[in-house]
């Protein structure tokens, strides 16, 4: 018996219309099945949305002739900078350390080709979380005028970035779907039954991190614009091939 296969294929949209057989060629003697055509479309939706929460990176480092010193001023100035924190509303259980190290202070001799070690550095970073973007800009002052000479890092993010990763998603298959029943038009047939479907992020999630200028050179009052984000996703999707009779 002569089987009979047919591809479409459009390298441009990533679509492609592939015929496959629904069970292994009859042996000998028996019917064959006949083989079920498909339709492979891939397409990719976006949302935008704007951020609502942030996360900041408050770091604070000392230096003194020993570890002890300069952990004693650096735990002083931290302290004050987490009060401070809080004073402006900010609850503690949103406000945690992200790092802390000690390490010496070596200088490197070129006559002598030596290294000294000279004294410690001691540095304290905390991340606080905030709940509204409108808080952004007092607490980096806030920390700055407390002592605060190292701010890390800036994130933004969303609390309904499921929302808009949904309406993504939609979109995404939306396109597919169309795409595949254009194809199926032009093939002479229409589009069956939904065999397959599936989805991959396009990138991280959400989020935003705009590193921070030198806190030495900031000045009050910050402004903060945190912008609007993207959220992509691709599908691919397969349906069943109808002929036309």
């Amino acid at each position: 018996m002569r089987r009979l296969s047919t591809l479409w294929h459009s390298s441009l949209l990533l679509l492609g219309v592939v015929l496959l057989p629904g069970h292994a060629p009859a042996q000998a003697g028996n019917s064959a099945s006949p083989f079920r055509p498909e339709i492979t479309a891939s397409s990719t939706g976006e949302a935008q949305l704007t951020p609502d929460r942030a996360a900041v990176y408050i770091g604070v480092q000392t230096r003194a002739s020993t570890a002890n010193a300069a952990a004693r001023d650096n735990a002083q100035r931290q302290r004050a900078i987490i009060d401070a924190i809080v004073a402006l509303g900010i609850p503690r259980e949103q406000i945690s350390t992200e790092n802390y190290t000690v390490a010496p202070d070596s200088r490197y001799d070129q006559q002598t080709q030596r290294t000294t070690v000279i004294g410690y550095v001691v540095s304290n970073v905390v991340r606080v979380e905030l709940r509204r973007i409108d808080q952004v800009g007092s607490i980096l002052d806030t920390a700055l005028a407390k002592g605060a000479n190292q701010i890390n890092s800036l994130d933004f993010f969303s609390s309904n970035s499921d929302s808009a990763r949904h309406q993504a998603l939609g979109e995404a298959v939306a396109r597919a779907r169309s795409d595949a029943e254009a194809m199926a038009r032009a093939a002479g047939g229409s589009l069956g039954a939904l065999v397959e479907l599936g989805t991959a992020d396009m990138g991280p999630r959400p989020v935003y991190r705009m590193q921070v200028m030198d806190a030495a050179v900031a000045r009050a009052p910050t402004p903060i614009e945190p912008g609007q984000q993207r959220i992509q996703v691709s599908v691919t999707a397969r349906w069943l091939f109808i002929q036309r009779q």
